[in-house]
């Protein structure tokens, strides 16, 4: 039954990663919705009934059919309501999820998914310990700053966070293979902003509803606490959005200075996001998106890849070609193959499958792409594939993969 184990974790990442996707959307959904609520809501007339009421602000809209209404009271109502919804559940399950696929798909096979041995040359148990340790010191770290006198500037605040996002990335990339440093950033900004919400915002909220129900009025600084956490949550998004389909683009997270590539990306989500909340206000900068554009194409022009050398064509193109099959059959097939044999894979990784020369000349664009350019395949590195190996395939390419 051992042989099973890989085809096991395959379907649960596929049923974990399913479930995190689902759950990411209703939590990120409901983030949008309530700060696109909080900036959209109009203050009621001083002398209206809502105002005596102490709603601080109202909205009227349309959806599926019906009128809504929703009001935002200033501290609390003046009577508890029977039936309260918490905004919780779909923040814990992204993350327990996400925490869940991070172990299945990372921490089970850390020697494929998270050593560079040309970067670290680390354990398992050592890879998976500083994975660990970089969530806990992220949200240590985020905590201690929100609560000192830095917190209570949303600028250098940002910024401040922003510096330890990027030092976290430069540390990551130094030590854990770049798509296990990048997974990683995403795994401690999302452990920041569920942390966030079970540790501030929901027993802020607590304590308000505790305080009415015994009959005192609730401190409304629970309320300022938990606001400030919510729009760092919400500037969060789109930074942690990219980083979960990042495993897909090699170039991204393969590049010398992947840190920089990913401090940028974070940097243009932020100026997007900043863009939309101010318009949910009324207010259109458009600076802040030609900001975060402008970043995007920098970035994809900084890590274009070099146009491929000239190389002449090959006077036994079979020959050339005999010598690539052998190095990917040594190098490349234990897992591109319709049976991989390296242990943690059940079947081939994107379904990409390398036993046959046709298949390898099917291929030939995404080898150069991975193999040659990026160098992001043999993943890790793992069947230590040597550059000279790697400029033969170059140069059988460059001839015309004949």
């Amino acid at each position: 039954m051992e042989y099973l184990l890989p085809y096991g974790l395959e379907w649960a990442n596929l049923l974990v990663r399913w479930l995190h996707i689902i759950t990411g959307i209703a939590w990120i959904g409901a983030s949008f919705y309530f700060v696109w609520l909080d900036n959209s809501i109009r203050p009621p007339a001083p002398d209206s009934e809502l105002a005596k009421k102490g709603v601080s602000g109202e909205l009227w809209a349309v959806h599926g059919g019906g009128f809504y209404n929703p009001q935002k009271y200033l501290v609390a109502p003046a009577e508890l309501p029977k039936e309260l919804h918490w905004f919780k559940w779909e923040a814990y399950s992204t993350w327990l999820s996400g925490i869940a696929l991070l172990t299945i798909a990372y921490y089970f096979n850390a020697q494929a998914m998270m050593v560079d041995k040309s970067v670290a040359d680390l354990s398992s148990l050592q890879a998976v310990g500083v994975g660990i340790a970089a969530l806990v010191i992220g949200w240590v770290v985020y905590d201690l700053l929100c609560k000192s006198p830095l917190g209570k500037s949303d600028k250098w605040f940002g910024v401040a966070i922003f510096a330890l996002l990027v030092g976290a990335g430069w540390a990551l990339t130094h030590v854990l293979s770049g798509r296990a440093a990048y997974i990683h950033i995403g795994a401690m900004i999302g452990t920041i902003m569920v942390a966030n919400v079970a540790m501030v915002i929901i027993p802020g909220q607590r304590k308000m509803v505790q305080a009415m129900s015994a009959g005192s009025l609730p401190d409304p600084q629970y309320g300022i606490k938990a606001k400030q956490r919510s729009v760092h949550n919400n500037y969060f998004t789109l930074p942690v959005l990219f980083i979960m389909i990042s495993n897909h683009y090699a170039m991204t997270y393969q590049h010398k200075f992947a840190w920089l590539v990913l401090a940028f990306i974070m940097a243009a989500g932020v100026f997007i996001r900043h863009f939309f909340n101010l318009r949910h206000k009324g207010r259109v900068e458009w600076r802040y998106p030609a900001i975060g554009v402008a970043l995007l194409l920098a970035v994809a022009v900084a890590i274009a890849p070099p146009k491929p050398a000239a190389v002449a064509a090959s006077a036994d193109p079979a020959a050339q070609f005999a010598k690539v099959k052998a190095i990917i059959d040594q190098r490349c097939v234990s897992c591109h193959s319709a049976h991989p044999t390296q242990p943690g894979f059940a079947t081939a990784p994107a379904g990409v499958m390398l036993d046959t020369s046709v298949q390898i000349h099917q291929r030939a664009v995404q080898i150069q792409k991975q193999v040659v350019e990026l160098k992001a395949m043999p993943i890790g590195n793992l069947t230590n594939m040597t550059d000279a190996e790697r400029a033969q395939i170059a140069a059988w390419l460059a001839a015309g993969a004949k």
